[in-house]
């Protein structure tokens, strides 16, 4: 499911956009690549550490889209590469996710837990 330059710009440096469906609207925060783990085929966990936001619109609908990047990855037409990710998500704050997450990252209070159904690449 995860595309070798996927994970090859998981590896480089790059901002993660993550977005939500808020009661006004779309939401957004960010995250750098390097900080998303994949613990399984077809997962990711992103530590969390403010997200309120994000937290209470997942609450109420759960999908999520995903973009990343990195000028450093050759890319469809040239020079940097970057991907639309769209899944599901839900914030956990005890278990084998968190556990993962919180041995990397101490500060992060959840993880973001998100089982992806599509990647796309779109550079």
């Amino acid at each position: 499911m995860f595309p070798e330059k996927l994970l090859e710009v998981l590896k480089r440096p790059g901002v993660v956009a993550i977005a939500t469906q808020g009661q006004d609207g779309p939401h957004m925060v960010n995250t750098w690549n390097n900080y998303l783990q994949i613990p399984e085929e077809g997962r990711l966990l992103v530590p969390a550490g403010y997200m309120h936001e994000t937290e209470a619109n997942i609450a109420k609908d759960n999908r999520v889209l995903i973009t990343l990047g990195s000028h450093e990855v050759a890319g469809k037409l040239g020079p940097g590469t970057g991907f639309l990710i769209e899944g599901t998500a839900a914030f956990v704050s005890s278990g084998p996710d968190f556990e993962a997450v919180k041995a990397k990252y101490p500060w992060a209070r959840a993880a973001l837990a998100i089982t992806v159904a599509s990647v796309t690449q779109t550079l």
